[in-house]
């Protein structure tokens, strides 16, 4: 079997989990004997680009001459059996389904966002969740609320290209939403149930756990929709329960806030960006994993990673987090900075052991790379097999 692998990265300077799925899931289909091939595109060579080149930003999200052309001729040199399209934005576009179609070539298309209704792929405006746009064929509120990069123009961009390829996304052979959440949303958005196909994102295994360690872990971008404020606000009122101690690692616009709050006293260590492997580190030491979330995530790595390292999470009941945490393997909590701290005050060391457990368990049996890539590829046989039937 050989597949493409088409995906436009955001930029380095705000990692991204889509681009390590990307590469994980490029890893163990190669490893599961795939012969994987990848079109790969970085926002980080917008600067790069001519005058010209930039001028088309303008129409790229619609429909990029220079990618769909390099796509066209890839295909034919390679004749895959199947093409896995993650994100398209801003340069690729999703003009690559036709492109690919074109050539007799069945899309499978991993779901990381939202961006098929919001154009911002977020449904996160103000401060709250907003999904004013879910349902409409234009979707006119994001171009009034400037929701694409606080930009009317740019979102006027976006909001066009929406528009111009809702048939493109209906042609696609199969939606991998990474949650069930997800999945419930795409069928809310028109897409027949029997073209949804979660499909979780994994993690490495990092070996056997060690006990549980101390404290609170929150890793991850200081911004608002991650939750930071919440947490901090949790935590000062909890008093730290029987934690102890909140270890916060990232960095963002909200930084200068975290940075106050960890010089006040209240049991806040801040730490800054740090490497993969110190987040590991720090993760093993930890007791609990904050994953605060106040939008509509995808499936945040943070909560696989925890559950790698058998260690529970503490998460909003919202969105995609509220589906694939729950008490079995962590807490879950409202929205407000009482309701939070409430939960962490009730955590207990016993109940941390137990849920760490349970969350190891959950990862062996639903997210580890083989369990993940053997699905995948299952899916890749059943949409080829179709694709074929339908001739």
């Amino acid at each position: 079997m050989r597949v493409v692998i088409v995906h436009n990265d955001y930029v380095s300077a705000n990692p991204s989990g889509e681009r390590r799925v990307v590469t994980d899931d490029q890893a163990n289909l190669r490893a599961a004997g795939v012969d994987v091939v990848s079109y790969i595109r970085s926002s980080d060579e917008i600067p790069t680009l001519s005058r010209q080149r930039k001028a088309e930003l303008l129409i790229r999200p619609a429909y990029s001459r220079e990618d769909s052309q390099a796509l066209a001729a890839l295909l034919r040199r390679e004749r895959p059996d199947i093409m896995h399209l993650h994100n398209p934005y801003p340069l690729i576009s999703p003009h690559v389904v036709r492109v690919a179609h074109a050539a007799g070539v069945p899309v499978v298309q991993t779901v990381h966002n939202y961006r098929m209704t919001c154009v911002n792929g977020a449904f996160f405006r103000d401060g709250k969740v907003c999904t004013d746009c879910v349902g409409l064929r234009v979707p006119l509120p994001a171009l009034k609320h400037g929701c694409y990069r606080d930009s009317r123009a740019q979102s006027a961009v976006m909001t066009g290209t929406l528009a111009v390829h809702r048939p493109t996304w209906r042609s696609v052979e199969r939606f991998l939403p990474v949650t069930p959440f997800m999945a419930a949303h795409l069928r809310e958005a028109g897409i027949p149930a029997e073209r949804i196909t979660p499909k979780p994102n994994t993690v490495p295994d990092p070996g056997a756990p060690s006990p549980p360690g101390t404290g609170l872990l929150f890793a991850g971008r200081l911004v608002e929709e991650k939750g930071i404020r919440l947490l901090l606000e949790g935590w000062e009122r909890s008093g730290g329960g029987s934690l102890g101690r909140l270890v916060i690692v990232g960095d963002g616009p909200l930084r200068d806030e975290v940075e106050r709050a960890a010089g006040a006293g209240i049991g806040i260590t801040y730490l800054g960006p740090v490497p993969a492997e110190r987040v590991d580190e720090l993760m093993r030491e930890a007791a609990v994993v904050a994953v605060p979330s106040l939008w509509f995530e995808g499936f945040p790595m943070t909560v696989l990673e925890a559950y790698a390292r058998a260690r529970p999470v503490v998460a909003t009941a919202i969105g995609s987090v509220g589906t694939v945490v729950d008490d079995e393997v962590g807490w879950r909590s409202g929205s407000t900075p009482d309701e939070l701290a409430d939960v962490l005050r009730a955590v207990t060391p016993e109940q941390v052991a137990a849920r760490g457990t349970a969350g190891r368990a959950r990862y062996e049996a639903e997210f580890a790379p083989k369990i993940v890539t053997e699905k995948l590829i299952g899916i890749y046989g059943d949409v080829i097999e179709q694709y074929k039937r339908r001739g």
